[in-house]
């Protein structure tokens, strides 16, 4: 059982270390979502957020694991972070000699983490600016202002603090990163999103109790809700294994290689970073022509909102690029090839080299597009449920999937750890389900 399995972590000393730290670290996390911005209303910014769902400032709420509607030092959430990693890998496919900087190992990362944090600092600065210059045109639902003394000192304020919050979770998720389990800004995230869970079950119970929702329409919610969760895991662990035969070689006496093994290709190779890439993108333009008193910006404004039909259009269109783009970036299929060339392997009825790395592409494009689909199907299923049930279920679509996402890595990583110390306990009677191979 899976149970039997976890029973194993606490006896491994450097596991149970780095899971009290992330547990440690993202407890400070949302601690800091309760300290509000310094010369702000916190009540009167609670009740304009009710009933933001399906709007931009819904959308930057849920990503910030609800420190917007708080107008916490954390409002900014870790969106600036991911806006500059997208900057920074559009950079390396753009220009060359950022390419060459990635690819001087340890410290070609480190200058390009370096710059990803400059530029994490500038995104930051801008938002902030204009979520502080947006807060002071807030009206509460009785009249009141969020801003209790607007002008130049309240925007240099929330520029500082808002700016120093996200600082501070850039910190906090390299530290999960180096010192926790791992993945340390999708947990930040997922920390966030499965938080604000509960406030969403108990707002559809008293949806229920108040007849503004059936049972009928709950039950079809649920039903879609598991279905989403066990396809979500259904694909996550899907692959299309292609068969690589290795040739025999004679060393002295020994013979080496002769052996028939698969090289496995995700059907969603790029995992959760299109929908994220793609969220981040659109809230950008939408930010600012949220603050800009400018009408063609506000017909952009209103023409991109997350319940509208360009938004989703937009978001689905960016999401198959991404899913694109980041499978390029992180699996290359010229390198495979040499490798496997390298090492006397090769597909069998493919000649090795070129033909080799343009077959493991042309492969791997059929199943990315497969996978780009799947993702852009489940991230605009909150639209779906919003606009035809009036759900007030923020736990769907992307928040779900990079929730399952990430809760199915750290698993693995977990279950990794578990292997190299041999609890062979925990593979055997709890090795995770639902691995599906594509053929």
């Amino acid at each position: 059982m899976l149970d039997r399995g976890f029973l194993n972590i606490p006896r491994i000393p450097e596991l149970r270390k780095k899971l009290l730290i992330t547990l440690g670290l993202l407890a400070v996390y949302r601690i800091g979502i309760f300290v509000p911005t310094p010369g702000v209303d916190v009540e009167v910014i609670r009740q304009f957020f009710q009933g933001t769902e399906g709007t931009l400032f819904g959308l930057i709420n849920l990503f910030s694991g609800g420190a917007l509607e708080q107008l916490s030092i954390f409002s900014l959430g870790v969106m600036p972070y991911i806006s500059s990693a997208i900057i920074m890998e559009l950079l390396t496919a753009v220009f060359p000699a950022v390419e060459r900087l990635k690819k001087e190992g340890e410290l070609g990362r480190r200058k390009m983490n370096q710059y990803t944090r400059y530029g994490t600092v500038f995104l930051a600065m801008i938002q902030s600016v204009f979520i502080a210059i947006s807060l002071e045109g807030m009206r509460g639902p009785g009249g009141a202002s969020v801003v209790l003394n607007p002008g130049i000192k309240f925007r240099m304020m929330a520029m500082i603090t808002m700016t120093t919050g996200t600082i501070f979770l850039m910190w906090l998720g390299e530290q999960i990163t180096e010192r926790g389990i791992g993945n340390g800004i999708s947990l930040i995230i997922y920390a966030g999103i499965v938080d604000r869970l509960p406030g969403a079950a108990m707002k559809t119970f008293k949806l229920l109790r108040t007849g503004e929702m059936s049972l009928f329409v709950l039950i079809i919610v649920l039903l879609i809700v598991v279905a989403v969760v066990g396809a979500i895991i259904f694909v996550e662990r899907g692959h299309r294994r292609i068969p690589i035969q290795y040739a025999k070689r004679i060393v002295g006496r020994k013979v080496y290689g002769g052996q028939l093994t698969h090289l496995p290709l995700k059907v969603n190779t790029s995992g959760v970073i299109p929908p994220i890439f793609a969220s981040a993108l659109l809230m950008f333009p939408l930010t600012i022509s949220s603050v800009a008193n400018v009408p063609w910006l506000k017909r952009i404004y209103d023409m991109l909102l997350p319940t509208g039909v360009i938004y989703n259009i937009l978001y689905g269109i960016l999401i198959i690029f991404f899913a694109y783009f980041y499978t390029a970036i992180i699996f290359n299929p010229v390198d495979v090839a040499e490798n496997l060339q390298k090492y006397g392997g090769f597909i069998p009825g493919i000649r090795p080299g070129k033909n080799t790395s343009d077959y493991i592409d042309w492969v791997l494009s059929r199943i990315t597009l497969g996978g780009a689909i799947y993702l852009v199907v489940i991230c605009i299923l909150p639209s779906i449920l919003y606009a035809e049930f009036n759900v007030p279920f923020r736990f769907g679509g992307t928040g779900l999937l990079i929730a399952v996402g990430v809760a199915l890595d750290t698993a693995q990583q977990i279950e990794s750890h578990l292997i190299m110390r041999n609890y062979e306990g925990f593979v055997k009677g709890a090795k995770l389900k639902g691995r599906r191979v594509f053929r």
